[in-house]
């Protein structure tokens, strides 16, 4: 008998957002893994910490760089330990922050391990969800429509997105911040623009005026929510 991996979606960054079953299946695993950063970091872990007292860990360091190659080298080494455990029939539950497959490193676990052992996924809330929560609005509503991008994505692809969409959730703004006022300017939906930071955590931070926006980079833990006619409908 194998274990089962584990893909347990620990939200946004509240811990009370996490699920009962998150929870549950934190208590009964006897090996966690979760992402980290090269100096030690590790933010889902901060989020479910209360819950992994006594348990193996497995922190999974990631290199912050753009080139795939270490960052996929990383995955290789973690899924090879990862797969040590679970043929010793001890389950793993791998920690991701939000949802395990809205943009989730589980995502690249599961490719590399799915077939071979047992998975469940646990969902958790994810950052569009948390930020719309924060700024009080409706996403979408009817008819309309969502679409949610990165904010790496190419200019062309960002303009035809904020003109073709009601709704447009953009990730990970960061250094991108500057760049994306300018779309949002040529693109006319300044009005319909909350910037929201760390939501759910105690940092957050949301900021409704166009105008009150940084031009200069910004948090890696952001987003833009471009949803039309929400502000009118709010007032």
């Amino acid at each position: 008998m194998t274990g089962t991996l584990y893909g347990v979606g620990v939200g946004p960054g509240d811990p009370e957002l996490l699920t009962l079953k998150a929870v549950r299946i934190l208590q009964s695993a006897p090996v966690v893994a979760y992402p980290a950063t090269p100096q030690g970091s590790a933010q889902a872990r901060d989020i479910a910490a209360e819950w992994l007292t006594g348990k193996r860990e497995i922190p999974i360091t990631m290199p912050c760089m753009l080139d795939r190659g270490p960052v996929n080298q990383g995955y290789d080494e973690a899924a090879m330990v990862i797969a040590e455990e679970l043929s010793a029939g001890n389950d793993v539950a791998i920690l991701c922050e939000g949802d395990p497959l809205f943009y989730g490193s589980f995502s690249y676990l599961l490719q590399r391990l799915g077939d071979r052992f047992p998975c469940v996924v646990i969902p958790g809330i994810n950052s569009v969800s948390a930020a719309g929560a924060a700024a009080a609005t409706p996403l979408i509503t009817g008819e309309q429509r969502l679409t949610v991008i990165p904010a790496t994505a190419g200019d062309e692809v960002l303009r035809r997105t904020l003109l073709d969409s009601d709704s447009v959730a953009i990730l990970k703004p960061g250094r991108h911040r500057p760049r994306l006022l300018e779309l949002l300017r040529e693109t006319g939906r300044t009005q319909d623009v909350w910037y929201i930071e760390q939501a759910s955590r105690p940092a957050e931070r949301i900021v409704e005026r166009f105008e009150d926006i940084p031009a200069t980079p910004g948090p890696y833990f952001a987003l833009f929510l471009v949803i039309r006619a929400a502000k009118t409908l709010n007032e």
